[in-house]
Protein backbone atom coordinates (compact mmCIF):
# COMPACT_ATOMS: atom_id res chain seq x y z
CA UNK A 1 0.00 0.00 0.00
CA UNK A 2 1.20 3.33 -1.13
CA UNK A 3 0.76 6.87 1.01
CA UNK A 4 1.58 10.27 -0.29
CA UNK A 5 1.96 12.85 2.74
CA UNK A 6 1.88 16.43 1.14
CA UNK A 7 4.84 18.69 2.97
CA UNK A 8 3.87 22.59 2.31
CA UNK A 9 6.03 25.08 4.06
CA UNK A 10 5.05 25.34 7.49
CA UNK A 11 4.24 21.56 7.94
CA UNK A 12 5.09 20.33 11.57
CA UNK A 13 3.81 17.42 11.41
CA UNK A 14 4.96 15.30 8.62
CA UNK A 15 7.11 13.75 9.97
CA UNK A 16 4.31 12.17 12.42
CA UNK A 17 2.26 11.46 9.89
CA UNK A 18 4.54 9.18 7.98
CA UNK A 19 5.85 7.64 11.21
CA UNK A 20 2.17 6.18 12.09
CA UNK A 21 1.97 5.53 8.14
CA UNK A 22 4.83 3.68 8.12
CA UNK A 23 3.91 1.88 11.62
CA UNK A 24 0.75 0.75 10.15
CA UNK A 25 2.12 -0.82 6.85
CA UNK A 26 2.26 1.92 4.45
CA UNK A 27 5.13 2.55 1.94
CA UNK A 28 5.57 6.42 2.12
CA UNK A 29 6.72 8.92 0.26
CA UNK A 30 6.88 12.45 0.93
CA UNK A 31 5.66 14.90 -1.56
CA UNK A 32 7.08 18.95 -1.81
CA UNK A 33 3.86 21.18 -2.64
CA UNK A 34 5.20 21.56 -5.76
CA UNK A 35 4.91 18.41 -7.63
CA UNK A 36 2.75 18.75 -9.93
CA UNK A 37 1.89 14.73 -9.69
CA UNK A 38 2.17 12.01 -6.93
CA UNK A 39 3.56 9.33 -7.01
CA UNK A 40 2.75 6.55 -8.99
CA UNK A 41 0.63 4.25 -7.11
CA UNK A 42 -0.52 5.79 -4.51
CA UNK A 43 -3.19 4.84 -2.94
CA UNK A 44 -3.34 7.07 0.02
CA UNK A 45 -2.87 11.08 0.42
CA UNK A 46 -2.07 12.13 3.48
CA UNK A 47 -2.43 16.20 4.32
CA UNK A 48 -0.86 16.71 7.86
CA UNK A 49 -1.12 19.26 10.17
CA UNK A 50 0.56 22.70 11.24
CA UNK A 51 0.70 26.14 9.54
CA UNK A 52 1.06 25.69 5.55
CA UNK A 53 2.13 29.14 4.52
CA UNK A 54 2.04 30.69 8.02
CA UNK A 55 -1.98 30.15 7.97
CA UNK A 56 -2.04 33.73 6.01
CA UNK A 57 -5.52 35.03 4.28
CA UNK A 58 -7.42 31.64 5.69
CA UNK A 59 -5.81 28.94 7.02
CA UNK A 60 -5.17 25.81 4.12
CA UNK A 61 -6.12 29.03 1.42
CA UNK A 62 -2.61 29.30 0.28
CA UNK A 63 -1.81 25.17 0.67
CA UNK A 64 -5.18 24.84 -1.49
CA UNK A 65 -3.43 27.17 -4.78
CA UNK A 66 -0.06 24.76 -4.99
CA UNK A 67 0.92 22.77 -7.44
CA UNK A 68 -0.12 19.80 -6.13
CA UNK A 69 -3.33 20.78 -5.22
CA UNK A 70 -4.69 19.38 -8.43
CA UNK A 71 -3.06 16.12 -8.35
CA UNK A 72 -4.82 15.87 -5.38
CA UNK A 73 -8.02 16.72 -6.46
CA UNK A 74 -7.94 14.37 -9.43
CA UNK A 75 -6.90 11.83 -7.03
CA UNK A 76 -10.26 12.11 -4.74
CA UNK A 77 -12.06 12.50 -7.73
CA UNK A 78 -10.93 8.77 -8.75
CA UNK A 79 -12.07 7.52 -5.55
CA UNK A 80 -8.47 7.64 -3.89
CA UNK A 81 -8.46 7.86 -0.02
CA UNK A 82 -7.43 10.94 1.03
CA UNK A 83 -7.00 11.63 5.10
CA UNK A 84 -6.50 15.93 6.31
CA UNK A 85 -5.60 16.37 9.64
CA UNK A 86 -5.94 19.33 11.50
CA UNK A 87 -4.23 22.36 8.79
CA UNK A 88 -5.12 19.35 6.61
CA UNK A 89 -8.43 19.22 7.41
CA UNK A 90 -8.63 23.11 6.97
CA UNK A 91 -6.95 22.26 3.63
CA UNK A 92 -9.30 20.12 2.57
CA UNK A 93 -12.43 22.42 3.23
CA UNK A 94 -10.31 24.97 1.05
CA UNK A 95 -10.15 22.26 -2.30
CA UNK A 96 -13.81 21.82 -2.08
CA UNK A 97 -13.33 18.12 -1.09
CA UNK A 98 -15.04 18.61 2.07
CA UNK A 99 -17.87 21.10 2.97
CA UNK A 100 -18.12 23.89 5.76
CA UNK A 101 -14.82 25.91 7.25
CA UNK A 102 -12.57 25.78 9.93
CA UNK A 103 -12.92 29.01 12.05
CA UNK A 104 -10.95 30.52 15.17
CA UNK A 105 -12.10 29.20 18.17
CA UNK A 106 -15.06 29.92 19.88
CA UNK A 107 -12.52 31.33 22.99
CA UNK A 108 -10.02 32.92 21.04
CA UNK A 109 -7.27 30.78 22.28
CA UNK A 110 -4.62 28.05 20.88
CA UNK A 111 -5.87 24.76 22.52
CA UNK A 112 -3.52 21.99 23.03
CA UNK A 113 -4.29 19.33 24.97
CA UNK A 114 -5.62 15.56 24.83
CA UNK A 115 -9.58 15.56 24.05
CA UNK A 116 -11.99 12.36 24.18
CA UNK A 117 -14.17 11.87 20.94
CA UNK A 118 -17.01 9.54 20.56
CA UNK A 119 -16.71 7.50 17.20
CA UNK A 120 -19.89 8.41 14.78
CA UNK A 121 -19.86 6.53 11.39
CA UNK A 122 -18.01 3.06 11.33
CA UNK A 123 -18.95 2.72 7.51
CA UNK A 124 -15.58 3.82 6.15
CA UNK A 125 -12.03 2.52 5.62
CA UNK A 126 -10.52 4.78 8.16
CA UNK A 127 -13.11 4.24 11.29
CA UNK A 128 -14.22 0.64 10.27
CA UNK A 129 -11.64 -0.85 12.58
CA UNK A 130 -13.55 1.08 15.40
CA UNK A 131 -17.27 0.30 17.51
CA UNK A 132 -20.13 3.26 16.71
CA UNK A 133 -20.01 4.94 20.01
CA UNK A 134 -16.47 4.02 21.36
CA UNK A 135 -14.70 7.01 23.01
CA UNK A 136 -11.15 7.59 21.49
CA UNK A 137 -8.93 10.18 23.24
CA UNK A 138 -6.47 12.12 20.78
CA UNK A 139 -4.69 14.91 21.37
CA UNK A 140 -5.60 18.46 19.95
CA UNK A 141 -2.90 21.70 18.98
CA UNK A 142 -4.96 24.23 16.99
CA UNK A 143 -5.80 28.13 17.20
CA UNK A 144 -9.19 27.70 14.20
CA UNK A 145 -10.75 24.32 15.15
CA UNK A 146 -14.63 25.64 15.02
CA UNK A 147 -16.10 24.05 12.23
CA UNK A 148 -18.84 25.64 10.40
CA UNK A 149 -21.48 24.56 8.18
CA UNK A 150 -24.86 26.28 7.07
CA UNK A 151 -27.69 24.18 8.99
CA UNK A 152 -28.72 21.97 5.87
CA UNK A 153 -25.32 21.02 5.60
CA UNK A 154 -24.88 19.55 9.32
CA UNK A 155 -28.20 18.12 9.00
CA UNK A 156 -26.94 16.23 5.79
CA UNK A 157 -23.81 14.90 7.19
CA UNK A 158 -25.77 13.84 10.28
CA UNK A 159 -28.61 12.24 8.51
CA UNK A 160 -26.04 10.77 5.77
CA UNK A 161 -23.55 9.26 8.53
CA UNK A 162 -20.72 11.14 7.36
CA UNK A 163 -19.95 13.00 10.67
CA UNK A 164 -16.74 10.38 11.92
CA UNK A 165 -16.35 11.69 15.48
CA UNK A 166 -17.48 14.50 17.94
CA UNK A 167 -16.26 15.96 20.64
CA UNK A 168 -17.47 15.15 24.38
CA UNK A 169 -16.30 18.24 25.79
CA UNK A 170 -16.31 20.53 22.77
CA UNK A 171 -12.74 22.81 23.06
CA UNK A 172 -13.29 24.76 20.10
CA UNK A 173 -17.26 25.54 20.18
CA UNK A 174 -17.69 23.57 16.73
CA UNK A 175 -21.08 23.50 15.39
CA UNK A 176 -22.97 20.13 16.92
CA UNK A 177 -19.34 19.08 18.26
CA UNK A 178 -18.20 17.98 15.33
CA UNK A 179 -14.03 16.75 15.13
CA UNK A 180 -14.37 14.92 11.77
CA UNK A 181 -16.44 14.26 8.82
CA UNK A 182 -15.93 12.07 5.46
CA UNK A 183 -16.92 12.58 1.38
CA UNK A 184 -20.03 11.32 0.45
CA UNK A 185 -18.10 8.15 -0.58
CA UNK A 186 -16.57 7.89 2.71
CA UNK A 187 -13.25 8.46 0.89
CA UNK A 188 -11.95 12.01 2.23
CA UNK A 189 -11.58 12.12 6.34
CA UNK A 190 -11.15 15.61 7.43
CA UNK A 191 -10.16 15.82 10.95
CA UNK A 192 -9.24 18.41 14.00
CA UNK A 193 -7.75 15.90 16.24
CA UNK A 194 -4.03 14.54 15.79
CA UNK A 195 -4.49 10.54 15.50
CA UNK A 196 -1.14 10.37 14.41
CA UNK A 197 -0.07 11.48 17.84
CA UNK A 198 -1.76 8.86 19.35
CA UNK A 199 -0.59 6.00 17.47
CA UNK A 200 2.49 4.65 19.67
CA UNK A 201 2.31 3.66 23.29
CA UNK A 202 5.31 4.89 24.29
CA UNK A 203 4.18 8.84 23.32
CA UNK A 204 0.54 8.62 25.42
CA UNK A 205 -1.60 6.64 23.65
CA UNK A 206 -2.43 4.51 20.98
CA UNK A 207 -6.02 5.44 20.07
CA UNK A 208 -5.56 6.57 16.64
CA UNK A 209 -3.72 3.03 15.12
CA UNK A 210 -6.97 2.03 14.14
CA UNK A 211 -7.52 4.50 12.26
CA UNK A 212 -4.26 4.36 10.07
CA UNK A 213 -4.82 -0.12 10.12
CA UNK A 214 -8.34 0.56 8.82
CA UNK A 215 -7.04 2.69 5.88
CA UNK A 216 -4.36 0.64 4.53
CA UNK A 217 -6.27 -2.96 5.54
CA UNK A 218 -8.72 -1.39 3.42
CA UNK A 219 -6.54 -0.53 0.58
CA UNK A 220 -5.26 -3.79 0.76
CA UNK A 221 -8.35 -6.43 0.87
CA UNK A 222 -9.37 -4.09 -2.06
Amino acid sequence: MKAAVIVFPGSTCDRDMAVALRAAGAVVSMVWHKDAALPPGTDLVAIPGGFSFGDYLRCGAIAAQSPVAAAIRAHAARGGAVLGVCNGFQVLTELGLLPGALMRNAGLRFVCKPVQLQVGSTDSAFTGQYRAGQVVTFPVAHHDGNYFADPATLDRLQGDGLVAFTYLDNPNGAARDIAGILSPNRRVLGLMPHPERAADPALGGNDGQALFRGAIGHVLAA
